[in-house]
């Protein structure tokens, strides 16, 4: 018998009151990548790390007056486990896809300043900024994709044409302050 995939699920309750906190833990477990499977229960495939992060989680919940419940668990039918794994898949789409479009700005504003000519090392400050952002992004998104999402390849792609051309731009820079 194949050994099954192991998952870690999440349920919790808070109190309303504040919202702060509620806020809080959907910002933490929405950073982890976790998807809500029913009414404050989340799921999210067993890796160590992800299992250290929601125990911390946890901790939260039951420091601000709330029950939380982890659990190591399985599916018995793998048509079920299927539905997580493309809901997964789905919402890390959605972040590549984003991630995409950002991609794309930043494309048409590196762009622009070729074409004015906007090459000063303050601009190129500015750029590198804005590079190292989406970097860290597609980094973070990448960490959550457990399954390979369809979007991953092209937002690996962009990521690279994105790298090129802000090395062409720095490149521009250089020449032009170095004349």
């Amino acid at each position: 018998m194949e050994e099954k995939r192991r998952w870690i699920v999440i349920s919790y309750n808070l109190p309303t009151e504040p919202s702060r906190h509620r806020v809080s833990v959907w910002r933490a477990l929405k950073k982890l990548g976790v998807i809500n499977i029913q009414q404050s229960m989340w799921v999210l495939p067993y890796r160590e790390e992800n299992y250290a992060a929601l125990v911390k989680i946890s901790e939260d919940i039951e420091m601000n007056n709330g029950d939380a419940l982890l659990m190591d668990c399985s599916f018995f039918d793998e048509k079920h486990e299927e539905m997580i794994i493309i809901a997964l898949n789905q919402v890390r789409d959605e972040e590549y896809k984003e991630f995409i479009g950002e991609c794309g700005k930043y494309l048409k504003e590196l762009e622009k300043e070729i074409r004015i000519e906007k090459f000063t090392f303050a601009e190129l400050e500015e750029e590198e900024e804005e590079w190292n952002k989406l970097v860290s992004w597609h980094g973070k998104i990448a960490v959550r994709d457990a399954f390979q999402a369809s979007e991953g390849k092209q937002a690996t792609e962009m990521l690279i044409q994105i790298q090129q051309a802000f090395e062409r731009y720095s490149e521009m820079v250089y020449e032009k302050n170095n004349e």
